[in-house]
């Protein structure tokens, strides 16, 4: 069976076949085995520990180029490994320009070198007047292209629009012709937009009023359209930050006849609702908005039953000032990268009962399946590299400000316990973060493509 550079002892492994006390073999950066009674030149006692396949994000927004000072790749992946996540896929926006060009992509590519604490990958843009650069960013190794149906927000002369329908569908049959993959921000722009200001007309400008300004029809309706047009172009599609059953059911059934599409939920969709947003303000805005209690029970029936693909955080971070002021004036979107697998595992195996090997899957296996990367990452198992994670599941703590790694310390999150803690984070068998010491490898992180 022979030595190994680095074992992992004493844990509860959680593999693609379930959870089993096992060690963990590791030599150059690779899980080399995995049985009982390893031996190696160093250890690691995982006691009283799950060892997770490294979370794989695939909805970050860092911001970079320009906009490093919303979050930027140090803290933003800092973030991450203090949170047990071990790559990332950083999207088009909102850094400015926005990843719609090579030379966008090579200006974040440069930023991101040396300054990532774990491992990452990019996403291109669909944006109007961009699709002859489609092709290109595919051949420089994005995982697919983001295109947003409704008015995206943001800063600056040259930011990211969101794509008309001709635009959506031109770009479908393009990214189809060379294979690629488009992921879709999906709310009607012409729902919530006349909703917004027949809102703003009437002074009606609170938390509840945005969430009913951005109805759940409007993201079916999206959602509706896009199937439409993927069975038109054959273009495979990905759906971001899915926020009711309605749209997951949608989906489901292009599934069944044959489209090759998958869905996403984030973990504030579980595990806030539209009570929160209004209790806690502006920090709690995000688009789709938080939804009812009663919705997000039915969201977590179709997670259980395995009709969510997987669960990413849309870590979408700002100053903090722009968290303030009018409901509707605020910047939508939630800072909670770092608290996502803590939070997914609290709610599904502490508090629903559900297994370990859920979790991995939506938030491991199935990002790396989805998005190109699963010869190298996203199970433990022998021949990938060896990205896991440590989470104690009896470690309870309640999460505060100066704990939290982003630029900005702002998150619904603070305040709020948690039954399991992350101990420590390892990419390619090298620890980026511990709670002893922190963030252990600052700029360890390297590009990872399809």
């Amino acid at each position: 069976m022979g030595t190994y550079e680095l074992v992992v002892k004493n844990g509860l492994v959680v593999g693609p076949s379930g959870v089993s006390a096992q060690d963990i073999g590791i030599s150059e950066g690779r899980i080399a085995a995995i049985g009982e009674g390893l031996s190696g030149a160093a250890a690691i006692d995982a006691g009283g520990c799950y060892v997770l396949p490294g979370m794989i994000d695939a909805h970050v927004h860092f911001n970079e180029p320009n906009f490093g000072h919303w979050e930027g790749f140090a803290t933003g992946s800092a973030s991450l490994a203090a949170g047990g996540i071990t790559t990332y896929i950083d999207m088009p926006l909102n850094g400015n320009p926005p990843t719609v060009t090579p030379d966008a992509f090579a200006a974040k590519a440069a930023l991101a070198e040396g300054a990532s604490a774990v491992d990452y990958a990019f996403w291109g843009g669909l944006m109007p007047g961009f699709l002859d650069s489609l092709e290109p960013l595919h051949a420089l190794g994005v995982v697919g292209f983001k295109a947003f149906m409704s008015n995206p927000g943001g800063e600056g002369e040259g930011r990211f629009r969101e794509a008309d329908d001709a635009t959506l569908y031109e770009g479908m049959q393009r990214i189809a012709s060379f294979g690629g993959l488009l992921a879709l921000h999906a709310e009607s722009d012409a729902m919530t937009s006349t909703l917004a200001s027949a809102a703003a007309a009437a002074g009606r400008t609170s938390a509840r009023d945005f969430v009913a300004a951005r109805p759940i029809a409007a993201e079916t309706e999206a959602v509706a359209r896009a199937l439409l047009y993927a069975e038109r172009t054959g273009c495979r599609l990905h759906f971001v930050h899915i926020s009711s059953a309605d749209a997951v059911a949608l989906i489901d059934a292009a599934k069944r006849r044959g489209l090759d599409v998958s869905v996403e939920t984030c973990p504030h969709y579980l595990a806030l609702t539209e009570d929160d947003m209004d209790r806690l303000g502006p920090v709690a805005k995000c688009a789709p908005p938080l939804r009812s209690a009663a919705e997000q029970a039915k969201l977590w029936a179709e997670l259980a039953s395995g009709r969510i693909d997987l669960v990413a955080s849309d870590h979408s971070p700002c100053p903090t000032a722009l968290k303030d002021g009018p409901f509707f004036a605020a910047w939508g979107g939630i800072s909670g990268a770092q608290s996502s697998l803590e939070l997914l595992f609290d709610e599904a195996v502490l508090r629903r009962g559900l297994p370990a090997t859920l979790i991995a899957e939506l938030t491991a296996a199935g990002p790396a399946r989805r998005f190109g990367l699963s010869s190298r990452k996203g199970r433990i198992a022998p021949g990938l590299d060896a990205d896991f994670v440590l989470l104690d599941p009896a470690r309870s703590y309640t999460l505060q400000a100066e704990q939290l790694q982003y630029r900005h310390r702002h998150s619904p999150y603070i305040g709020r316990t948690f039954g399991c803690k992350v101990k420590a984070t390892y990419v390619r068998g090298i620890a980026v973060y511990t709670e002893e010491e922190g963030v252990v490898v600052p700029g360890g992180g390297r590009f990872v493509r399809p």
